[in-house]
């Protein structure tokens, strides 16, 4: 009856305003729309579905492979290539031009086993969230976060180069994470390629729990298909682009070898079940959708990493990879409930991968997109978010609307009304929401963990070339921090530059021609600058006492402290209720009776915290150290936060010139890949550089030189090792950790910086 009513009152208004009136009758079914969205349901059920991330060093084929994976799942109707700068996963300039994927790209596609491919039943369809990754380690926060985000990973490995550094950050990262991983031995169509050598590869240098669940047939020019060891059969791969996969029985040359193998596999699956393995080795094998069952478990906790190959340029064994994610990898179903804390309380919470709990996700990446604005990527991972509803940022204690939400095809973007649980997708248009903050239902707050990043290490000054590009290039900066938590931006109080830090050549050289780009900035660059740090060696106590009588009022505090190196500690530990403890720094508060008033505890803490920023040496921030407060005095009159705040900053100056300051450079692990003729020039080139030579290795036809070596002697090194290999040799290099940098070394540093 209300209807009616509200219709017959509003008629002259709406004669007069069409348009308003127009919304007006529209209302209702707006909402009944809105009330439909609450009840709609997932069109593919959570056990179908699987978020994974293709990771792996750089060139070792992982864009290849993830085109493979757009075609084979019919989510493209072209393949492109790497070398043609057609990749739907490259999607940037400067990933395109320079052959190399820079940032994570989200895809989402549908797969059928392919033993049912031919049954055409829309419910043997699998979902796939997949996340392409970086392969170089000037990227590698863009793994480090996909990680956190993702159920599992096929890990690519190079057939001729087998395990390289960046593919042993990558399992570090996914180890750290908990993630389940099936590794894809990739190129056996390379000349060098050996499936076996790579093999052992992992076991050395990864895990020992890496097993064969395939092997090749043939290798190089004469590499042909493989041969599936569970189901004793061979895979070949016909058609255009090695779409139509035949199966047949194992070539006679190749049956002694895999049944060697299909032994040394089932003994590892048997051993995760007790059932199976006292049948086992009582004569009676175990089914294969048994052996399947128990494989599939271990996958899930990390006990049995299985090995695949085949080669994703010549179409070979790609779709093989795909049903193992469907076999072995976790759906969200699988994995332990998430867990958090409640903001308000402190107390563990918990959230079960389920529609029906409350909304629980992770931003984990933001992005500028120059069409709709800003995108913020997040995982679900439990509950459901509808466009048009509010979200609590539990991290901020804000709430936010949201707007829109896409499901991402690279930088395609699709519209939906409704996300659940276990999706990946980007809300549109957030402000307040940064990278590591959990979103949910303000009624259930939680606070998911937070991803830690890597610090950066090598800086550049940076300043607009007119003033037309300052504000611009304020606004741009901005913005590429807020997506890149491995970029800095400080300014140098003395000169009053801009520094960006970030971490490495390329990554900076990225951000300044984006800048250009996107943001349309011009600016002039300084070389690259080594992100050294201080520390100290020794302990010292200090009392001091700042006073100040100015005719009034005047100022008066007094500080004792002591200061000393800051050990490693477990994060894990129970930090004391006195003390304040962060990664690289420890303030313990043991004033008794009220020496010192509480109010003033936080300026002294403040004060000791800007004085560490601006260093003792050479002007770089110091790490690693914990402070004492433990005793002091105040005026009742004269006492002020500010004099407290600079009776803390003089006495942590003073203890810490005291107390065997020292500067930490950065080390890098660095990897140098020559043919042997060039190995002796090489090994000298770097040991004359402060570097000390970890081991070598074969790698392929060439040997690997493994060394750690300072940063600061590894600018333009790519360009003098093509020099002495004649442009055959190779090079990467991460952050491996800070060390003390020698005498003389560290009085050049500081003789430049005065």
């Amino acid at each position: 009856m209300a209807a009616p009513f509200a219709f017959s009152s509003l008629f002259p208004y709406l004669m007069n305003n069409a348009s308003a009136g127009f919304l007006i009758l529209l209302a209702p079914y707006q909402l009944a729309f809105r009330l439909l969205l609450i009840f709609m349901k997932r069109d593919y059920p959570l056990e179908k579905v699987r978020n994974f991330g293709i990771v792996a060093h750089v060139d070792a084929g992982k864009t290849t492979t993830s085109e493979r994976v757009l075609f084979y799942t019919g989510s493209q109707h072209k393949i492109g290539e790497v070398h043609t700068g057609e990749t739907t996963t490259d999607w940037m300039e400067q990933e395109r031009e320079r052959g190399i994927t820079i940032t994570s790209a989200a895809i989402t596609c549908f797969w059928t086993r392919t033993s049912e491919k031919d049954k055409k039943d829309p419910v043997k369809k699998y979902r796939f969230n997949v996340i392409d990754t970086p392969g170089h380690i000037d990227f590698t926060a863009e793994v480090k976060r996909s990680m956190r985000v993702l159920d599992g990973a096929i890990v690519v490995f190079d057939g001729v180069a087998g395990v390289e550094p960046q593919s042993e950050t990558n399992w570090r990262y996914a180890d750290e994470a908990g993630v389940p991983r099936v590794c894809f031995i990739n190129k056996l169509d390379r000349t060098g390629a050996s499936f076996e050598d790579s093999y052992a590869s992992i076991l050395e240098r990864l895990s020992k729990k890496a097993v064969r669940a395939q092997i090749p047939m043939g290798a190089e020019g004469d590499f042909e298909g493989v041969v599936d060891l569970l189901s004793m059969k061979s895979f070949t791969f016909t058609g255009n682009m090695g779409e139509d996969v035949i199966e047949g029985e194992v070539p006679e040359q190749y049956v002694e070898e895999a049944k060697k193998y299909r032994t040394e596999l089932i003994e590892r699956i048997v051993e995760h079940d007790e059932a199976q393995m006292n049948a086992f080795f009582e004569g009676n094998e175990p089914t294969l959708e048994e052996l399947k069952k128990t494989l599939r478990k271990a996958v899930i906790a990390n006990e049995i990493f299985p090995v695949y190959t085949g080669s994703a340029l010549k179409n070979k064994g790609v779709q093989l990879v795909l049903d193992a994610v469907v076999d072995y990898l976790p759906s969200p179903l699988d994995l332990p409930p998430v867990k958090g804390t409640n903001p308000k309380t402190g107390d563990e919470v918990f959230r079960k991968p389920d529609d029906s709990e409350p909304f629980t996700a992770l931003a984990f990446k933001l992005q500028t997109d120059p069409f709709v604005g800003a995108l913020t990527f997040f995982r679900v991972y439990a509950g459901t978010v509808s466009a048009g509803s509010y979200i609590y940022n539990a991290n901020t204690g804000t709430k936010e609307r949201v707007g829109r939400i896409v499901r991402l095809q690279a930088d395609k973007r699709e519209e939906v009304e409704q996300v659940f649980t276990g999706e990946i997708a980007a809300f549109v248009g957030l402000k307040d929401t940064k990278t590591s903050h959990t979103l949910c239902d303000e009624a259930h707050p939680i606070v998911l963990e937070e991803i830690k990043f890597p610090e950066p290490v090598v800086s550049l000054r940076i300043e607009p070339k007119t003033k037309a590009d300052q504000e611009k290039m304020g606004l741009a900066l901005r913005k590429l921090s807020d997506e890149d938590p491995t970029f800095k931006i400080t300014s140098d109080e003395e000169t009053g530059e801009t520094i960006m830090a970030g971490m490495g050549e390329l990554h900076l050289e990225i951000l300044v021609d984006r800048m250009k780009r996107e943001f349309g900035v011009e600016a002039n660059v300084g070389k690259p600058q080594v992100a050294y740090r201080e520390t100290l060696m020794g302990t010292a106590d200090v009392d001091n006492k700042y006073v100040k009588q100015t005719g009034g009022k005047g100022q008066y505090g007094h500080v004792k402290i002591r200061v000393k190196h800051m050990e490693p500690v477990d994060p894990e530990a129970k930090v004391a209720k006195n003390t304040t403890r962060e990664d690289h720094f420890e303030f313990i508060n043991n004033i008794k009776g009220g020496v010192i008033p509480s109010e003033y505890f936080n300026p002294i803490e403040k004060g000791i915290r800007e004085a560490m920023n601006r260093g003792i040496l050479a002007g770089y921030q110091m790490v690693d150290i914990s402070v004492d407060l433990y005793d002091g005095s105040f005026h009742e009159v004269d006492s002020s936060e500010i004099a407290f705040k600079i009776a803390a900053s003089q006495a942590f100056q003073e203890a810490a010139r005291q107390a065997k300051p020292v500067i930490l450079e950065p080390i890098m692990n660095v990897e140098v890949v020559v043919p042997e003729q060039f190995m002796g020039d090489v090994t000298g080139s770097l040991s004359g550089k402060r570097g000390s030579i970890e081991g070598m290795e074969d790698r392929g036809m060439n040997k690997a030189i493994h060394a750690k070596v300072p940063l600061s002697e590894m600018f333009g090194y790519t360009t003098s090792l093509r020099s002495m290999s004649e442009g055959r040799g190779s090079m990467t290099m991460e952050f491996d950790h800070y060390e003390v940098v020698p005498r003389n070394v560290a009085d050049d540093i500081i003789a430049s910086r005065t």
